[in-house]
């Protein structure tokens, strides 16, 4: 049994937080003004501290005590043993206090009355649930991401009928064989087989800015998108058998399948739990045997002594003041956390599988090299090609289009102007009729491994070609090799061609890369390094990397890609700067350093005043242990968890 959803524990947390500030001003009120004992009696603030506290106990912190019930019945001690143990404790013992004050043994008493720990069980029961919420915050990406892939197939379809007429239907109508017309800037509704020719931005699938020529009889699919003019074609995969069904089912299942984080305070939780509880009970029997008179009060005393200077307030803020001080320190580098177990992850990941367009690359091509034919220079060569294609909003186009701007070269008027799905453009430039396209034999001209080569002939003369690459990304070589240092295997997974992959990855030194990669397939990579013993990142930015950025002990989505990808991720990378994710792993590692030493100061205080909260330095000297003590330990254990996390803000990354 988990615990329930954030919309539950909200208003929990709300009540426990308005019942708690007045206990804590009670509590601490006499302290901090001692006025206060003349004009409010001890025993009113004690009944006034109980009315307050035990909805917080009982009913804000019904979701940890029925984890605690749940570990006792089960036998797998955890953190909510510990936290509802100790607040149970210190609870059950302020109350009797309060009722039962004349049976208590007058060593324990003050001259403000009996100590009481109402604050404490509200306080760290406040805590937890706030702790838990942020938790429970981050698998609500998971509802984010599937309705973000949901919206990129329409909901209506343009259906033609047997007799050539057109009209819309929902999509869920449409039937295998059903013949669907496709308007221009509109997305697939279905998966089918294309009747004429077209251009289709299938960026969703594969990654890659560059819209795919497809030619009739070719497989188109459901959620990319048409760049050209409008086109039929016939209906063959419908409703839950779409490939953007599957992506959904793919983001779906492996969030569902992600192992839940084994909590640092959990492991430790094990073994200090029976610790505890059988300190408490050796303290119990040994004063009811060997007490000369009334030893059964002083061991339940003491017993319950020993539960409350257990009881983990420290513990409670060990790890979300950690995370939450991480976080916006985070925020400030250009790395936003949106789940903060990922944030632990990250500082045990082994291996980085990473995308390569929009992650590692620019995402947009760039013209990277010109090579002009006998009888035309460079200059003229770029003019030409970009005059025709400047009424185009091909990425090719404006590609070209942008590299004449650079150059600061004017465009001669254009008319005439035609496209052509997978063939290029047609247009008047000046007197001339300039005709652009892609290479058919690209190794004639390519000058760069990978490049997409573009002719240009004017008026029936070849003028030269365009060499366009991905370009890098300038903060990736100097990221990659900070990442090689601190230990990370980085492997690239793209669906581009592998003669770019290839280009891409001898450039960086990477130790591996897989082309031609779906979806499914980068999910599946995911997998099988983690077979493997790795703990793996996966970072990306377009929609096919969802389901492998829902798979991966760590998803990190470039802050310039979908949404999607960012919704599917655990962590973003603001800029979508590569020197970013170094920060996040230097982050993540000093963040876990943190909540390690914060969990030694918790336990170390508590652990310390456990023999003398049970009695065991009474036969040589004496000693009992007053309960205030173990209120004082719990004060300063807390105030050095928060001192220590606080330093997180200054870390340089």
């Amino acid at each position: 049994m988990g615990l329930p959803h954030e919309r539950y524990l909200w208003p929990r947390f709300w009540v426990a937080l308005v019942l708690t500030l007045p206990v804590f001003a009670l509590a601490m009120g006499v302290m901090l003004w001692p006025g206060l004992a003349h004009r409010l009696p001890a025993h009113l603030s004690a009944w006034l501290q109980l009315v307050l506290t035990t909805p917080v106990f009982f009913w804000c912190g019904a979701p940890f005590i029925h984890r605690w019930w749940k570990s006792i019945r089960e036998r797998d001690t955890n953190m909510f043993t510990l936290t509802v143990t100790g607040t149970g404790a210190a609870f059950f013992y302020s109350g009797a206090a309060v009722f039962l004050a004349q049976f208590f043994p007058a060593e324990y008493q003050t001259h403000h009355g009996l100590p009481l720990y109402f604050e404490g069980t509200a306080f760290i029961t406040t805590i937890v649930l706030l702790g838990q919420i942020l938790e429970q915050r981050a698998h609500s990406r998971t509802d984010a991401a599937i309705r973000a892939l949901m919206h990129l197939a329409p909901p209506i379809a343009h259906l033609i009928d047997s007799s050539g007429q057109e009209f819309d239907v929902p999509v869920a109508e449409l039937v295998p064989g059903s013949v669907v017309r496709v308007r221009p800037g509109e997305n697939l509704p279905v998966d089918g087989v294309l009747d004429g020719a077209a251009e289709i931005d299938e960026s969703m699938l594969t990654g890659e800015p560059l819209p795919v020529a497809k030619r009739p009889g070719d497989k188109v699919s459901a959620g990319t998108l048409n760049t050209t003019g409008s086109f039929t074609f016939h209906a063959e995969r419908v409703g839950q058998d779409t490939l953007l069904a599957q992506i959904i089912r793919l983001v779906a299942q492996a969030v569902e399948s992600e192992a839940p984080i084994q909590r640092l305070a959990d492991r430790v939780s094990a073994w200090f739990v029976p610790a505890v509880l059988g300190i408490a009970a050796v303290s119990f029997v040994s004063w009811t045997l060997f007490a000369a008179e009334r030893g059964w009060l002083y061991g339940l005393i003491n017993a319950v002594s020993v539960l409350i200077i257990a009881c983990p307030c420290a513990l409670g803020l060990a790890t979300p003041v950690s995370l939450v001080t991480g976080i916006g320190r985070g925020a400030q580098a250009g790395v936003l956390v949106k789940d903060a177990a990922a944030l632990e992850r990250l500082s045990g990941a082994t291996t980085l599988l990473i995308d390569k367009t929009g992650t590692l690359t620019e995402g947009r091509p760039r013209v990277v090299a010109l090579a002009a034919a006998e009888g035309f220079t460079e200059e003229e060569l770029l003019k030409l090609a970009a005059a025709a294609e400047s009424p185009s909003e091909h990425p090719i186009a404006r590609a070209i289009v942008t590299a004449a701007r650079e150059r600061s070269l004017p465009l001669p008027p254009v008319s005439e102007f035609a496209a052509a799905p997978g063939a290029g453009v047609q247009a008047r430039v000046g007197r001339r009729i300039v005709v652009v396209g892609r290479a058919p034999d690209t190794s004639r001209y390519a000058t760069l491994p990978g490049a997409t080569v573009v002719c240009v002939v004017a008026d029936g003369r070849f003028a030269g070609t365009l060499a366009l690459t991905d370009t890098i990304k300038t903060s990736a070589p100097a990221a990659l090799a900070e990442l090689r240092r601190l230990g990370l295997k980085i492997v690239m997974v793209t669906g581009d061609r592998s003669a770019a992959a290839k280009s891409v990855a001898d450039q960086l030194g990477l130790d591996g890369f897989h082309a031609d990669a779906t979806p499914a397939t980068k999910q599946e990579l995911v997998r099988v390094h983690q077979m493997r013993g790795a703990r793996v990142i996966f970072a990306g930015d377009g929609l096919n990397d969802a389901p492998a950025l829902a798979a991966a002990d760590v998803g990190i989505a470039m802050g310039t890609g979908t949404d999607v990808a960012m919704h599917s991720a655990g962590l973003v990378l603001v800029k979508g700067d590569l020197a970013a994710l170094v920060r996040a792993v230097h982050l993540s590692r000093a963040v876990l350093r943190n909540i390690k030493q914060n969990l030694f100061w918790a336990f170390f205080y508590n652990a310390a005043g456990l023999p003398l909260a049970a009695g065991a330095f009474y036969p040589l000297f004496g000693w009992l242990l007053n309960p205030m003590f173990a209120g004082i330990a719990m004060s300063l254990s807390s105030i050095t968890v928060v001192s220590n996390a606080l330093r997180l803000r200054r870390i340089r990354l």
